[in-house]
């Protein structure tokens, strides 16, 4: 047991390598991090280099050190999905075996009908998978000079409402959500619905950092509930709050940016009188900025600038700290597909005074749950095997 505490930083989307089953997927052959650097001709991340990183992956200008400063992995899936909820909830102890719905062909006439009436508006446009910036393109005039909300879905199991801000505003974009929500339960009941709120005009369509996510809760206790029942504070900064719909976060904080995520996180650590034990930072810009917009230049800046910021974190951690950085799955820029990709996920695992070591490759990601569980003391659980 650990008197220090415990911070899970998630890099949405930042995988190390296809899964065993990503053909499953259609993934053979992603990898987030080795095709970024193949494609950029190397990437300078020395602070993760030192820590690790290179130990775990094969990284074209991130060389193996033979002292890592961290601890080193990989974790493998075990959940039927590749999404954000799903990887999330594995994180926190939770496996989900099976699939939850998704809708390649659009939702179903019904359901749809039932939202309309329930929502009390004239009719929506979209109902297909698409790539939320394409969309806009096809159908955002449309929504402007209707009035319409856009309804689109995508290879994840995702009921997502897209809205300019001053045709829709926020409050009744998040009112139709909610709506939503209440209705894809049971058979249709999706991991997430989340308001795509734009701004701009034709040709200029920009999404804007007010959107939310509304998700399932957890189907079961996560480790979450137990560090808070055991007198834990427990700070979400970022979209994890809405990843876990609430379940278990005793204050959430919300971050517009990759940057400013890291800032609240070292302001936090610097804290010496918070009441806060375990910490969860998610950083969405690698998934949502430059993943599904298949920017690898961009990918590749975030990981710079998230390299460069690093040392303010690591300079912030105090004895009985430990500091796991991960992700939630792959999101593949380089490739055809905007969607999420099946992958293994990295693992670094920090303790200040503690040397680092080989952690392997765990079966599980909730062998992060089970190392929560160990740093707090609390009672070993199923699935999970400490990796502390």
């Amino acid at each position: 047991m650990q008197s220090g505490r415990f911070i899970m930083v998630v890099l949405d989307g930042v995988g190390v390598g296809d899964a065993p089953d990503a053909t499953l997927f259609g993934d053979e052959g992603a990898n987030t991090l080795g095709n970024i650097a193949q494609r950029m001709h190397g990437l300078t991340l020395p602070s993760l280099g030192d820590l690790g990183l290179g130990n775990l992956v094969r990284l074209e200008g991130v060389p193996p050190v033979e002292h890592p400063q961290a601890s080193w992995g990989r974790m493998t899936e075990r959940s039927m999905g590749k999404d954000s909820t799903l990887g999330h909830w594995e994180l926190a102890g939770l496996i989900t075996p099976t699939a939850l719905p998704t809708y390649p062909s659009g939702f179903p006439a019904d359901l749809v009908k039932t939202f309309i009436t329930r929502a009390g508006i004239e009719g929506i446009l979209g109902n297909f998978p698409a790539s939320g910036t394409e969309i806009l393109k096809d159908l955002g005039q449309r929504h402007v000079d209707s009035g319409w909300p856009i309804v689109y879905t995508s290879a994840d199991s995702v009921f997502q409402i897209a809205a300019h801000e001053s045709v829709i505003p926020l409050p009744r974009l998040y009112e139709l959500c909610e709506i939503a929500r209440e209705l894809l339960v049971g058979e249709h009941a999706v991991a997430r619905v989340i308001a795509r709120p734009f701004v701009g005009e034709a040709g200029d369509w920009r999404r804007t950092t007010n959107r939310r996510d509304f998700s399932l809760r957890p189907a079961a206790t996560i480790v979450l509930e137990e560090v808070q029942q055991a007198g834990h504070g427990v700070l979400a900064i970022g979209k994890i709050r809405d990843l876990y719909a609430g379940v278990g976060i005793d204050q959430a904080v919300k971050s517009h940016n990759n940057a400013e995520g890291m800032e609240l996180l070292q302001a936090e650590l610097e804290r010496h009188d918070s009441p806060h034990h375990l910490i969860l930072l998610n950083l969405v810009d690698f998934d949502a900025l430059w993943g599904h917009r298949l920017d690898t230049e961009g990918f590749a800046a975030g990981l710079e600038e998230f390299d460069r910021r690093l040392p303010g974190i690591l300079a912030a951690l105090r004895p009985g700290d430990t500091l796991c950085l991960c992700a939630d799955h792959g999101n593949d820029p380089t490739g055809t597909n905007t969607d999420h990709t099946r992958e293994q996920v990295p693992l670094l695992v920090v303790r200040p005074g503690t040397p680092g070591t080989a952690l392997g490759t765990r079966s599980s990601f909730c062998d992060m749950a089970a190392s929560m569980r160990a740093h707090f003391g609390l009672p070993a659980r199923e699935p999970g095997i400490s990796f502390l």
